[in-house]
């Protein structure tokens, strides 16, 4: 007899908790499939601590195939489910297509980046949704600092020390929190000019920061923030977004290279796809988390609008606690149904009791009421930790271990250039994969299904206070809500003009072309006399910054500065001599709509 087939679409806080519990439940009785673009389930609510250096990018990251040993994990992005033939079809990492079957499906599809009507956000700003961007984030602001302590001009040392966070929930909040104390530290070790000193600025709509929680939880944050210099201006966002810098909604315009982008998230467009009724964008399930009419389709996270029980007329928001939580109900679901005569008698409503909150705000401090107990300070810290480190489900003691040396050592202020700013829009469909040259499955335009229109932000705004957020900040709700259970580069061309001379003189001098690559080339050049700084190349014809051939990767065979990643902007032109051209085309980029949450596709 044939075992069933589950598929679980996603590897978010929703994904990855059904698929451990649905396995211990199966007891290999099933055929289960885990469908995920990456090999890893990602803590996001630790995400902030990678781009302040604080902990090793793998830290937060937890294996698949080392923690769900009765799982198959397959890497892919679902493009197509038919509901009617009960296959999912996909595309995996290389573009190769594929389709499982299934007899049940697990729909965790996350959330992605909410992408607001306000110009120039799309080419100017990043999200701070997966790990590449992370990573990004704490290049940008080491290479800021070091460019403003070894720069003349007064005035753009200033813009590159001023650094812009819109959206003051969970992520925006931790991200301006561990940032502050980030560049503070790398000042320490590459002093700026006289009367210079990084600025940060938290905006939001809402009327104080982390509107969703506690008043007194808002007030210590608060506090925190402003005794730390961070610039809180509430009731604001951006009007504008330009190469120079952000107009503010209250009229002022500030100079700065920095713009994060932590203002919500919208579900999946993969849900809407399905033609089922829907919620503002998310995919309407029975308590049980079943789809209506669909008893062999199940749905949670951010994905799903679950009907919250403890408040009738309502759905739960799209928070990581809820998406962790559900994933277990989900889990035992769907076993429940593959038992002979179960049925929907054995399946179990989601219902949900918070039982406190905690916020990191970097260092010893925090905010946090475990239990409905407030706390602030250093014991407000021990707790969040405390917690984040019993809520991993793996990856702890190397965890434990960052936080020690952090303590007792220096961070170390380098930046390694793996992730360039093409590489990670805030448009991307995929924000847990960093965009590759020529890559169109993750493009999206802003007219698309996962971007923002009037009525959303006008709703959202409404709803919460927030800019236009669904009800929720974002993302990185689990832990830091749940004791239950950037940056644009904008002047990146100008970082690396002593590298494009160099590129220059060496196409002049050279004039033969034996080096140029070949179509499948990659990026490191065998004849670099800069091995560690990567190409910057260019050409194109009004295509996206970073947008290469297909075939053309981020190195390139016959780079003389390969230890600086690629900066594209479409298909390498070649002179007369056959050699590459690597002239990076001027102009903002094409903006366009984000894609996906917490789960960061996580769920996805």
């Amino acid at each position: 007899m044939r075992r069933p087939r589950i598929v679980i679409v996603g590897a978010g806080f929703a994904g990855y908790r059904t698929a451990r519990t649905l396995a211990r439940a199966a007891r290999g009785r099933a055929d289960i499939t885990l469908l995920n673009p990456t090999d890893y389930f990602l803590y996001l609510p630790l995400l902030p601590q990678v781009a302040a250096g604080i902990l090793e990018p793998r830290r937060v990251t937890v294996s698949l195939s080392g923690t769900l040993r009765e799982v198959r994990p397959v890497l892919g992005e679902a493009e197509h489910v038919d509901l009617d033939a009960r296959t999912v079809h996909y595309t995996n990492p290389e573009g190769d297509r594929g389709t499982l079957g299934y007899d049940r499906l697990v729909l965790a599809a996350g959330s992605v980046n909410k992408l607001l009507p306000i110009p120039g956000v799309a080419e100017h700003a990043h999200g701070f949704r997966g790990l590449p961007e992370a990573l990004y984030l704490r290049d940008h602001l080491t290479r800021q600092v070091e460019l403003a302590a070894s720069g003349t001009n007064a005035d753009e040392c200033t813009a590159r020390c001023t650094f812009v966070v819109v959206g003051a929930g969970y992520t925006g909040t931790e991200v301006a929190a561990q940032g502050q104390l980030f560049t503070d530290a790398l000042v320490r070790a590459h002093p700026l000019r006289r009367g210079i000193r990084p600025r940060w600025l938290l905006l939001d709509l809402a009327s104080r920061v982390l509107p969703e929680l506690d008043e007194r939880l808002s007030r210590t944050a608060d506090r925190v923030l402003r005794a730390r210099g961070v610039e809180v201006r509430m009731g604001t966002s951006v009007k504008e977004a330009t190469r120079e810098g952000v107009l503010l909604t209250d009229g002022e315009f500030v100079d700065t290279r920095t713009l994060a982008w932590c203002v919500g998230v919208r579900p999946d467009p993969l849900a809407e796809s399905l033609g089922l009724p829907m919620e503002r964008g998310r995919l309407l399930v029975e308590p049980t988390l079943q789809v209506p009419g669909r008893p062999e389709v199940f749905a949670c996270g951010d994905a799903a609008a679950v009907p919250d029980l403890e408040r009738p007329g309502e759905y739960t928001p799209m928070t990581a606690q809820h998406a962790w939580r559900q994933g277990k109900v989900a889990g035992r679901n769907v076993a429940a149904s593959l038992v002979e005569g179960g049925g929907a008698t054995g399946l179990r409503p989601y219902r949900h009791k918070d039982l406190g909150f905690v916020v990191d705000l970097g260092g010893v401090q925090a905010a946090a009421n475990p239990l409905g107990v407030h706390l602030s300070g250093p014991a407000a810290g021990a707790v969040a930790r405390g917690y984040h480190l019993a809520a991993m489900p793996g990856n702890r003691v190397r965890v434990a271990a960052d936080w020690l040396l952090d303590a007792v050592l220096p961070r170390q202020d380098v930046q390694l250039g793996l992730v360039r700013s093409w590489s990670v829009p805030l448009d991307t469909a995929s924000p847990e994969l960093a965009r590759v040259p020529g890559d169109q499955r993750h493009q999206s335009t802003a007219s698309g299904p996962g971007a923002a229109t009037e009525e959303d932000v006008n709703a959202g705004s409404e709803a919460d206070g927030t800019d236009g957020t669904d009800g929720t900040d974002d993302e990185n709700a689990h832990g830091k809500n749940a004791l239950g259970k950037s940056t644009d580069d904008r002047n990146e061309e100008n970082d690396v003009k002593d590298v494009n001379d160099v590129n220059d003189g060496n196409k002049a001098k050279d004039g033969s072309g034996e080096h140029h690559p070949s179509p499948e080339d990659g990026s490191q050049s065998i004849t670099s006399p800069t091995p560690e700084v990567g190409r910057h190349s260019g050409g194109g014809n009004g295509s996206r910054v970073g947008q290469s051939s297909p075939e053309e990767g981020s190195q390139s065979i016959d780079s003389p500065t390969p230890e600086v990643g690629r900066h594209s902007s479409g298909p390498a032109t070649e002179g007369s001599d056959g050699t590459a051209e690597g002239k990076p085309a001027p102009g903002p980029v094409e903006g366009g709509d984000p894609r996906d949450s917490r789960d960061a596709k996580g769920d996805r």
